[in-house]
């Protein structure tokens, strides 16, 4: 559904679409009284009815020689629902590390860097992870050693 959902959020991203959703929330109206209420061209009217049908927001019912439009209500719940579902995404558990999850992820310049397994804030990882300090570990995992290298750091830096 995450595909759908953007094609949806897309079709009523354009603020004349979503006020001729809202139109037909209330009645059922032809692209000629939808024209004259929204004050725009029938032939815009017609643009923004396609991508709202194409996302599946509304639908046409041939009445005589118009077409009568109407909201997919069952489709707007669908998407009610998709918007609940993102809140219940659970978190990534702290230990795992971004570079080598399974899961999609964008590919931004602060994932290439991280090292191979737990570094959480690589923003603070200021080379290679054998290259980092003692301050530096601590301030990116705490009293634990560097999870990222085997390399013992001299207590001295």
């Amino acid at each position: 559904m995450p595909t759908e959902l953007v094609q949806i959020f897309k079709a009523l991203a354009d603020e004349t679409r979503f006020r001729l959703l809202n139109l037909l929330l209330v009645h059922d109206l032809c692209v000629g009284a939808l024209a004259r209420h929204m004050g725009i061209s029938e032939a815009a009217v017609s643009q923004h009815l396609k991508s709202l049908r194409e996302a599946g927001l509304v639908r046409g019912e041939k009445r005589g020689y118009w077409t009568h439009y109407t909201v997919e209500k069952g489709r707007l719940r669908e998407l009610a629902g998709g918007l609940m579902g993102l809140t219940d995404l659970q978190l990534r558990p702290k230990e795992t590390c971004l570079k080598n999850s399974d899961q999609p992820r964008n590919d931004h310049k602060e994932e290439v860097t991280m090292c191979d397994c737990k570094c959480q804030q690589p923003e603070k990882l200021k080379g290679k992870p054998e290259e980092c300090t003692l301050e530096q570990i601590k301030e990116c995992h705490g009293d634990q050693e560097h999870p990222c290298c085997d390399v013992e750091k001299d207590p001295k830096e």
